[in-house]
């Protein structure tokens, strides 16, 4: 069973391969993923490792967390199920919510 950890405060020059690298001084890595802008592509600062077992994981959170890599103390953690959301409405231009200023006409339409 894999495990995926979170990455955070990488430093927009971390490579995959760099990250890769890091984390396979612990254990198996199955995948390396620096999450990136999808508009600008450019990396995010934070991303994910899956390890291949619980001892690898465990391992290089133990090792890796607080450790500085590129002038900044990267956070490592066992990654969270992203959460649901709900589906997002197209169009609206940016203006959401509020209320509808019709019902506050006393009652015309």
């Amino acid at each position: 069973m894999s495990i995926k950890l979170f990455v955070g405060n990488l430093s927009f020059n971390a490579t995959k391969d760099q990250i890769r690298d890091l984390f396979a001084a612990h254990g198996t890595v199955v995948e390396t993923d620096v999450v990136t802008d999808k508009f600008s592509g450019r990396p995010r600062g934070f991303g994910f490792v899956t390890m291949e077992t619980q001892e690898g994981a465990d391992a290089a959170v133990l090792a890796l967390n607080g450790k500085d890599l590129d002038g900044r103390a990267l956070t490592v953690n066992i990654a969270r199920p992203r959460e649901e959301r709900p589906p997002r409405s197209g169009g609206g231009g940016g203006y959401g919510g509020g209320r509808d200023r019709r019902s506050d006409q006393g009652g015309r339409s």
